[in-house]
Order: structure tokens, then C-alpha cells, then sequence
């Protein structure tokens, strides 16, 4: 077909491929039509022709928000097809995204909980307040080994909350509505964690529901704002901004945590998009939100312990990456890890991933390898798909740099691969 734009574009299954954010089924298509080789195609968005055939073969997702805009600026993929794949003016979402795959909820839970579950105990609130605590403590442990060795726990934890529904009165029936909501937003986060799209939207829209029920306006805001993260990770950044926005106008009374939340989630969707002016106005809101929170600590919800000056300067390192100020971006992500506790280790692997990013497009290649390959046994541990991108993608930088380090540190991520 040649190398017209216009007409690679309008074949249907490349433009089908874009819709439903199947890259692999993007550079099978793309290469076959414009008759490119895998080391040209990864010439065009920024890869080595290894991870091109991982990506074209499903051993890689593409889950960074930097390697996506990269593909469809190397790929010259139309804002008309780019919009086809994205939600609609209406706030609907496509149905391709919404097809449940992978670990979703394999069964309706959302039934069980509504339901009289027969031979139920009696449920008391001392049951309920230990749930609390291992929920707690499950979020904790998930900060220090990742996701992959929690996820079944979790699965059959809830599964336990909502069997105690129809044994609950008064009350307690909030409490367990409202305990089965955190423990699905939990279990969402897992699975966006570990780039399970499908699965993550079904158990936020879960979460989403119970908190309603439950009258938990802080949950009801916080799952909308991590499906805006979702977007953010996507590359939506318009989707990603009025997500948050949903969080902090539909669910009155919230926090000032939570409200900061959504504040900085809808900074990082206009940074996003190059929008630097309201990525730094939402920015400094975001900063004030927190400084209320942490006068009163008691007043926030319990899954908002990570929400500090630390966590924001690391999100104010990430804004600044989109906006491809890199020097910013290395100073913030420097600060916020330092300052990092070591107990947050999934958190610790990301952010130097990130700043590996940052120092390789800076021109600081030497130092970039040496963040990238002190990140990879962590990033191969924990199982981060995130993390592990982001190390392929600062990778893929010192290579069109021609960095000396390039090779060295795409032989050590091949090792653990």
C-alpha cells in the first residue's frame, strides 16, 4: 500500500487495531502495509527490534504513557483515528474497553452482596474491625512486594466480606457494604497495577456501586479518581481530566485528601496533553489540599496513608516529565525518593524507573544506566509491568542517543526478562 498516510489509516483492521489499543495487532498491521522491517518500525517510535517482536507477539503490553505517545507520533496516527479509540463527547466508553478478560470478577458479586446468603452468621463489630485491620495490613505488604502474591488472598477475603452480608443488621450492614467497596477498589488497583485494564475498570465500577450504597463519599470519589489514573496511563489525557473532575464535583463532602487526589490526578491529565499552565494551577491546588489533610490526619481515610508531601513531589516530578521539562522532573523524583521510605519498594522501583527516563532524555546517560540497572532485580521481583516499560523506554533513549550505556543496560534488562 505503500507509505500514504491517509491510505495505511484507512484500512480498517490498522484503524481496528488503534481502537482497541491491541499495539501488537498496531505493528503487525503497520509493518505488512507500509512493508517495514521490525528494526525500521522500532527506528520510528523508539524501540529495539526485541521488544517490537515482544510487543507484536503479547510478551510486553505497552503500559507507559510515554512509549504510547511515542508509537503514534512515530506512526503518524491521525487525531481522527485517535479519536475513534477514545470515549465518546458523551462520557461513554467504547465497548472494546469495557470487555471483561483476565482476572475479572468471574463471578456477580454485586448480587451476593445484595442478597440473603442462607445459614449466615451473625456478624458483630469486633469481626468487622479485625477485617479493617488485615485490609490495612494487606495494603502494606502489597507497598513492600507488589501485587502478584496478594491478588488470590484478596479474591477469597472478599469473598468472605460479602458471605457476612446477610448476617449483618442495623448498622453493621453499611459497614460490610462499605468494607466489600474497599476491598474491591483494592483489588482494582492490583489489577491496574499489573496492566490488567479490563479487569481494574470492572472492580472500580464495583467498588464505585458499594460505595454508593454505603453512602462512603470519600470511595465513591477515590475509584473515580484511579480510573483516572487508568486514563493518565492510557494516554487519555482528556479523559484523565474530566474523570477527575467527576471525582471531586459528584461525591460532596469529601475529604481534603481526597479532593487533592483528584486534584493532582487532573493536573497530571493536562500535563498530558501539554497543558502547562493548568497542570501547574491544578498543581498548587492539589499542594493546598494537602497541607489541610495533614493538619488533621483523623479526618482522612484510611487507604490515603501514602498522601503526603512526599507522594505529591514525586507526582509534581511526573507532571514535569510530560511536559518534557527534565531537569524539574529529575529534581522532584530526587527529592520524593530520598525522602521515600524504604518500605514503599514497589513505589521506590517505579519512581527510579521514571527517573532513569529523566536523566536519559536529559543527556545524562552514564548516570541513567546506573539508576535503570540498580532498578532491575526490584522491577523483575515485584513484576511492575509499569516499571518494566519505563526501563525499556529510557533504554530506548540512550540507544537513539547512541549512548555507550545502551547496550550494557539492554543486556542486563534481557537477563531478567
Amino acid at each position: 500500500m505503500g507509505e500514504d498516510p491517509g491510505a495505511l489509516w484507512s484500512h480498517p483492521q490498522l484503524a481496528a487495531a488503534v481502537f482497541n489499543e491491541d499495539w501488537g495487532a498496531v505493528f503487525r498491521a503497520y509493518r505488512k502495509l507500509a512493508g517495514l522491517s521490525q528494526s525500521r518500525l522500532g527506528e520510528r517510535v523508539g524501540l529495539v527490534q526485541p521488544d517490537v517482536s515482544d510487543i507484536e507477539r503479547g510478551r510486553r503490553q505497552v503500559t507507559s504513557v510515554e512509549v504510547r505517545q511515542r508509537i503514534v507520533e512515530g506512526l503518524g496516527i491521525p487525531s481522527s483515528v485517535q479519536a475513534a479509540a477514545a470515549p465518546t463527547t458523551t462520557g461513554k466508553v467504547p465497548v472494546a474497553s469495557l470487555t471483561l478478560s483476565g482476572p475479572a470478577p468471574d463471578e456477580d458479586l454485586l448480587a451476593r452482596v445484595t442478597s440473603v446468603v442462607g445459614s449466615a452468621h451473625r456478624v458483630d463489630a469486633a469481626t468487622l474491625d479485625w477485617f479493617d485491620e488485615l485490609l490495612a495490613a494487606h495494603r502494606r505488604a502489597e507497598d513492600q512486594i507488589g501485587a502478584r502474591p496478594l491478588v488470590d488472598v484478596m479474591r477469597q477475603q472478599l469473598r468472605t466480606v460479602v458471605d457476612m452480608y446477610s448476617g449483618a443488621r442495623g448498622p453493621l450492614v453499611n459497614r460490610v457494604v462499605r468494607l466489600a467497596s474497599e476491598h474491591a477498589q483494592f483489588l482494582a488497583w492490583m489489577a491496574q497495577d499489573q496492566a490488567e485494564t479490563a479487569a481494574a475498570l470492572a472492580w472500580y465500577d464495583r467498588s464505585h456501586e458499594w460505595a454508593l450504597e454505603a453512602g462512603d463519599a470519600n470511595m465513591a470519589a477515590t475509584t473515580l479518581s484511579m480510573k483516572a489514573h487508568m486514563a493518565w496511563s492510557g494516554g487519555r489525557g482528556g479523559r484523565c481530566v474530566r474523570l477527575a473532575e467527576a471525582a471531586r464535583w459528584s461525591a460532596p463532602g469529601t475529604s481534603p485528601g481526597v479532593q487533592g487526589m483528584a486534584a493532582q490526578m487532573a493536573a497530571r491529565g493536562y500535563a498530558l496533553n501539554g497543558a502547562a499552565d493548568s497542570a501547574r494551577r491544578m498543581l498548587d491546588e492539589a499542594q493546598g489540599l494537602i497541607g489541610q489533610a495533614s493538619e488533621h490526619p483523623e479526618d482522612e481515610p484510611v487507604w490515603m496513608y501514602f498522601y503526603d508531601e512526599t507522594w505529591f513531589t514525586l507526582q509534581r516530578g511526573m507532571a514535569a516529565m510530560h511536559l518534557r521539562d527534565w531537569r524539574t522532573a529529575v529534581e522532584h523524583i530526587t527529592a520524593g525518593l530520598d525522602a521515600l521510605p524504604d518500605e514503599y519498594r514497589r513505589d521506590k522501583t517505579w519512581y527510579r524507573a521514571c527517573l532513569s527516563h529523566a536523566l536519559a532524555e536529559m543527556g545524562e546517560s552514564t548516570q541513567a544506566a546506573s539508576v535503570a540497572m540498580a532498578s532491575i532485580p526490584d522491577a523483575a521481583a515485584i513484576g511492575r509491568p509499569h516499571s518494566w516499560n519505563e526501563l525499556h523506554a529510557m533504554a530506548a533513549v540512550l540507544l537513539r542517543r547512541g549512548a555507550k550505556e545502551s547496550q550494557q543496560t539492554i543486556a542486563m534488562l534481557r537477563e531478567y526478562d
